[in-house]
């Protein structure tokens, strides 16, 4: 597709797509390819950025390679440690501009002063390290060098003549900009051209052929940065109102002549409450009493009809059990709000594992208010002919694996109305009558969940192959089982670090010479001895099980089992009653 026109006579701004790193002894030197006067060099004993002035450098570097990218700054205790892009993916267009994901991330550490550190400071500066280390594999980062993807078309077309001559990062809408933080010091120093605002979500396109017409899709999510998380360290709504894993999902159809924009959005419950690993498979999910409760959710609905309009907050969550007492608050605080519909719909009851179609029945529900907001359309030339007055809001306890189910329904919804508006359909046909490009949109879907999953749970997502297929598979069974066991494994013993590790390069959490340190605690440090609680367990479990085939040969092998047994039961008792003390805990910032 044609890239979209621009304003006036206004240059549009551009990135410079490949630097050349060169790395000395004393500093990190990088320059563009395309003008090698333009750049910037770093000190690699304190971290200090300096501009390139005609600068030469005596004796040749150690190493000198190709990096597409700066992500940005960040200082620690004693270093300043810069992030770059050492490999990229191209995964189509946005709008007429190509769209690369990043592959991999290399820091470059500037803490030649760690030497004349204390202890505890070399100390701390390594856990941090660590840290950065666990963002240079983060997943799901998405970026352009020729124009800002941060904003939906809505939003772009109505951006003032010049908008786009602006360096991208000006034009970007903050919420969405994953390394906003990290940025600031390549901000301050004006390097304009060097500064890449990445957004995390998921980028899809799906280039369709119905009948003589083609038509491009592109699906497009990106996540909020406000309450940036791991699945159970960041549940629920901040004092600000902002939503745990909120995230806007942009579908793009662009025929020919037009260009159409549908937007939903997910998000946690816009409350305060928690749900503590603790061991158990599913923890205890606790509502928060809290005097601001009704100000957080007008809070977070304000803000949302001020970008969208009006809203249809869809509630997927079951209606029995800890699930239903937090939909209970949900909807008693949805009594209160303005121009904000709150629709419950019991998914799992509903639909159950395989039951796709009754979908059809929440869609009975809002179909009334799902035609009144439309869509976002446009044509070639930039006139406006429809725009969506309004936003389908979804969560369930993740807003992962249902809230997926129920978007993708949503947007096929959506893309029969578009394709019958252009005449490639009738009004009587469908994309699901075209098993071939039908497969496509699924599969993008599908991918989409996955990846968002990612993000937050650290797995795929479940109930894939409702999106893929309509129905559940046996393979999907399995695959499914695999993800629940991972991400019981990952959130109980590797999202506290994560944890640490998002709210670090956020800014959430500034590090701080003068501060305490984090890390230095005279606690009791229950992680260091699951693994023995553990093995104890698993013997216990073994010398019960052998005594006991014994026992018939020496009665005394019946009190060693009773013995073991006794033990093997104190230990797990013990690691069940202090289960929250056994999981992988965020150490820098509370839950709020």
């Amino acid at each position: 597709m044609d890239a979209e026109p621009t304003s006036g006579s206004s240059q549009r701004f551009k990135l410079y797509d490949e630097l050349n790193l060169q790395e000395f002894h004393d500093k990190f030197v990088i320059k563009s390819h395309q003008s090698p006067n333009q750049g910037f060099w770093i000190n690699r004993l304190d971290g200090k950025i300096n501009l390139l002035d005609g600068d030469t450098f005596s004796g040749s570097p150690l190493r000198t390679s190709t990096i597409y990218g700066v992500v940005g700054t960040i200082r620690l205790i004693v270093g300043t440690y810069a992030i770059v892009i050492t490999s990229r993916k191209e995964v189509g267009n946005f709008l007429g501009f190509p769209v690369y994901r990043l592959m991999s991330m290399r820091l470059l550490a500037c803490n030649e002063a760690l030497k004349f550190s204390t202890a505890q400071e070399k100390k701390d500066e390594g856990y941090f390290m660590n840290l950065l280390k666990i963002v240079e594999s983060m997943p799901g980062l998405y970026y352009s060098y020729e124009t800002d993807i941060t904003l939906n078309l809505q939003r772009r077309s109505k951006l003032v003549e010049g908008w786009t001559s602006k360096p991208i990062w000006k034009q970007a809408d903050p919420r969405f900009v994953w390394n906003k933080h990290l940025l600031e010091e390549l901000i301050e120093f004006k390097l304009d051209r060097f500064i890449v605002p990445l957004v995390q979500g998921n980028f899809q396109v799906a280039d369709l052929k119905i009948k003589d017409s083609n038509a491009t899709v592109t699906l497009f999510s990106r996540r909020c940065t406000r309450r940036l998380g791991t699945r159970m360290w960041r549940r629920g709504a901040n004092l600000e109102g902002d939503a745990a894993n909120f995230i806007e999902t942009e579908q793009l159809l662009e025929t020919k002549e037009l260009k159409f924009s549908f937007l939903q959005a997910r998000g946690s419950i816009p409350l305060l409450w928690e749900q503590i690993v603790d061991l158990s498979y599913k923890p205890h999910l606790r509502v928060i009493s809290h005097e601001e409760t009704s100000q957080i959710v007008e809070r977070h609905f304000h803000d949302l009809i001020q970008r969208y309009g009006e809203i249809v907050a869809l509630d997927l969550t079951d209606k029995h059990g800890e699930e239903g007492q937090l939909s209970a608050a949900y909807a008693a605080e949805m009594q209160n709000q303005q121009n904000v519909r709150y629709v419950p719909f019991d998914f799992h009851h509903y639909c159950g594992s395989s039951n796709f179609d009754n979908l059809k029945i929440l869609y009975d529900q809002i179909s009334e208010d799902f035609e009144k907001q439309r869509y976002f359309l446009i044509d070639r030339q930039g006139n406006v002919l429809e725009e969506q007055r309004g936003l389908m809001r979804a969560n369930c306890i993740d807003s992962l694996d249902r809230t997926n189910v129920t978007q993708c329904y949503l947007a096929q919804k959506s893309l029969n109305l578009q394709l019958q508006r252009v005449g490639v359909l009738t009004s009587s046909e469908c994309i699901s009558m075209f098993g071939e490009e039908y497969g496509k949109f699924r599969i993008s879907w599908a991918e989409q969940g996955d990846e968002l999953s990612l993000e937050y749970a650290g797995t795929h997502a479940l109930k894939g192959d409702l999106v893929r297929y309509g129905k559940q598979t046996l393979t999907g069974m399995i695959k499914d089982g695999v993800s629940a066991l991972s991400r019981y494994y990952l959130n109980n013993f590797h999202d506290g670090i994560r944890q640490d590790a998002l709210d670090l390069i956020s800014g959430h959490y500034n590090v701080s010479r003068n501060s305490p340190s984090p890390f230095q605690s005279n606690n009791f440090e229950p992680l260091t001895y699951l693994p023995v609680a553990s093995a104890l367990i698993i013997g216990g479990l073994t010398a019960t099980t052998f005594t006991l085939q014994q026992a018939g040969r020496n009665a005394q092998h019946y009190v060693s089992s009773v013995l073991c047994a006794g033990i093997t039961a104190g230990v797990m008792a013990i690691v069940k009653a202090n289960g929250r003390q056994f999981c992988s805990r965020p150490r820098l910032c509370g839950l709020l």
